[in-house]
């Protein structure tokens, strides 16, 4: 379905021509390395993960630089008039994305939205090695997060001040009240300087509780004092019906606590902690089997009515049969959570999904990360937003390929996105339509292309390799989701670019960071509002692995029509200065 070639009719044929054989060579190799999904360590500086890449930042719009090939094409194609910096500085402001406003709109029940949402929020790094810290809650909440975690547990030291860890694990502690101080201290200041305009969205606390009846007591009492009218220890008064969902605007700024509710005949957390994986070195694998014997041995924990109170609207529970979806869930609460792991949940999507999804279009899920990533990967989370889960939890420590759709999802909004109509109350559970449709990519080229310090421009091969995320319905009733990938040739300096006259002479031809392309790359897909283009700049590194330089992606159903610049993000998830010029034509198949 790939189309190399550019739709334009005058210059990007002429270009196509001319170097036809120079961008469509890429050579076989047999020892690529080619991981596409890592990315690195979050730090201070990281503004992306939840939704804050089309926010207004610290960066200048003089910053955002386009070089001269790119001037040249947008005049060729008749974009902008050549020489007119007006124009062209309305192109850099224009957004490559833009939120529809029934998106954000805040008037409907609590689990008709999907939640930007994090895992094991206290950790830094490896899950059963690292290290515990109230900067991570600052991360994550400040890229985005609206449903954090919080594992308490006694303190031996002190035990009118649990601590929170991961338990049967070498990771270190912090104490529970700095926790909910930081979350606190957050509220506060998005009180003042709220995203969207519509006043700082609910925060959802996931509480993991460890504590013996006193260290729970302390945990409540700690709550109340630290977050203050902030905390929904009570039901809304407006809310007449107790099963009835409240509307997410009721809640305004509130923090919400999801508390754990145990069912009579509950599932054990065996699901979570699965099979060692085969990466696992020595040592991980022991941590890995200490954790599951000290926790399988560990006595159950019974949640005292103080704390069960504050599960005002999320009770977490983990049903032990299929009731929950095939019928009503038994000796369930009436704002139950269905609190599932990746791997538990996956099991069950062959013939159920379309169930599933109705039943998440009433009540919440969250989703969890399967016990086998310890070093921090995540989950694929468009398979599970397309069942209706509203909670997809994820590790925050690294800006890989979840993380990046998560920041798609998100993007521009406060960490709350209505889900589409089908898997809302009323609807289907069928995310697609069945119509079919065509996406068509086009590329221009790149400035500023960012390379590591020991690189020189001049080595690299830069090319763009773009993958769609689609969701698919099956006719067996189970749900699949497609990774289709396309790509652009690798651009190379070259003199018969001089012909184009892009930069002046051959003495000015665009260089390796500065690449232009000029394709079009094409899909074919089935029509949903779950549709995800991830976009990489790499360099084609013969015998060795294919570097990422810069990364981006989009929800399709928020791209704006036309040209635009789509500003490009380091693997850490932060801004950097390069962005791509690319149009998104979409239309029926």
């Amino acid at each position: 379905m790939s189309d190399p070639a550019s739709t334009s009719p005058n210059m990007g044929s002429r270009f196509s021509k001319i170097t036809g054989k120079i961008f469509k060579s890429k050579p076989k190799r047999s020892h690529e390395v080619d991981d596409e999904d890592q990315g690195e360590e979050l730090d201070p500086n990281s503004i992306a993960g939840g939704g804050h890449s089309t926010r207004k930042t610290n960066i200048t719009e003089n910053q955002l630089n386009v070089s001269d090939a790119l001037q040249a094409y947008l005049a060729k194609e008749g974009v902008i008039p050549e020489g007119d910096t007006a124009a062209l500085h309305n192109l850099i402001e224009k957004p490559h994305v833009s939120v529809p406003p029934e998106v954000t709109d805040r008037g409907h029940p609590l689990p008709e939205y999907f939640v930007s949402s994090s895992h094991n929020t206290y950790l830094l790094g490896h899950q059963l090695a690292g290290s515990s810290c109230t900067t991570a809650y600052e991360k994550a909440l400040y890229s985005g997060s609206r449903c954090v975690e919080i594992d308490a547990w006694d303190n031996p030291n002190n035990l009118d001040e649990p601590k929170v860890t991961h338990g049967y694990t070498l990771v270190s502690n912090i104490s529970f009240r700095s926790a909910c101080e930081t979350i606190r201290d957050v509220i506060d200041k998005e009180a003042s300087n709220p995203g969207t305009g519509q006043g700082a969205a609910p925060i959802m606390l996931s509480l993991e509780n460890h504590c013996s009846d006193h260290g729970q007591k302390r945990l409540v009492s700690i709550m109340k004092e630290v977050f203050g009218s902030h905390l929904l220890d009570a039901p809304l008064a407006e809310i007449e019906d107790p099963a009835s969902h409240v509307n997410l605007a009721d809640l305004g700024s509130k923090v919400i606590v999801i508390v754990e509710y145990h069912l009579p005949d509950e599932a054990s957390d065996s699901e979570s902690s699965s099979s060692s994986s085969s990466s696992e070195d020595g040592d991980e694998k022991k941590a890995r089997h200490d954790f599951k014997e000290q926790k399988k041995a560990a006595p159950p924990t019974i949640i005292i009515p103080e704390l069960a109170e504050l599960g005002v609207y999320a009770q977490s529970v983990k049903p032990s049969n299929d009731s929950w979806y095939t019928s009503v869930l038994g000796n369930g609460p009436h704002h139950h959570l269905i609190n599932v792991s990746e791997t538990g949940l996956s099991g069950l999507m062959g013939a159920n999904s379309v169930r599933i999804a109705q039943h998440n279009a009433k009540h919440l899920m969250r989703v969890f990360p399967k016990g086998t990533r310890i070093s921090s990967r995540n989950l694929p989370p468009v398979k599970f937003w397309a069942l209706g889960a509203q909670i997809c939890a994820l590790n925050w420590q690294t800006f890989g390929a979840s993380m990046q759709l998560n920041e798609a999802l998100f993007a521009g909004t406060d960490g709350y996105v209505l889900k589409p109509a089908p898997l809302r109350v009323g609807g289907n559970g069928l995310i697609t339509t069945g119509a079919k449709k065509i996406l068509r990519l086009r590329v221009a080229g790149a400035t500023g292309v960012p390379i590591p310090a020991d690189r020189k421009p001049e080595e690299i091969k830069p090319y763009l390799t773009c993958t769609m995320l689609q969701p698919k319905n099956t006719t067996t009733g189970g749900l699949v989701v497609d990774s289709i990938k396309r790509k652009t040739g690798v651009y190379k300096q070259h003199k018969k670019l001089a012909f184009l006259g892009l930069a002046g002479g051959e003495d000015k031809n665009p260089t390796p960071v500065d690449p232009i392309w000029d394709e079009t790359l094409e899909w074919e897909y089935e029509d949903s509002e779950l549709v995800f283009v991830r976009m990489l700049i790499k360099s084609d590194d013969s015998f060795s692995s294919n570097p990422v330089f810069a990364v981006s992606a989009v929800r399709l159903m928020y791209v704006t029509p036309g040209w635009s610049f789509v500003r490009m993000l380091d693997l850490k998830g932060r801004e950097t200065t390069c962005s791509i010029l690319v149009k998104f034509e979409i239309s029926d198949a």
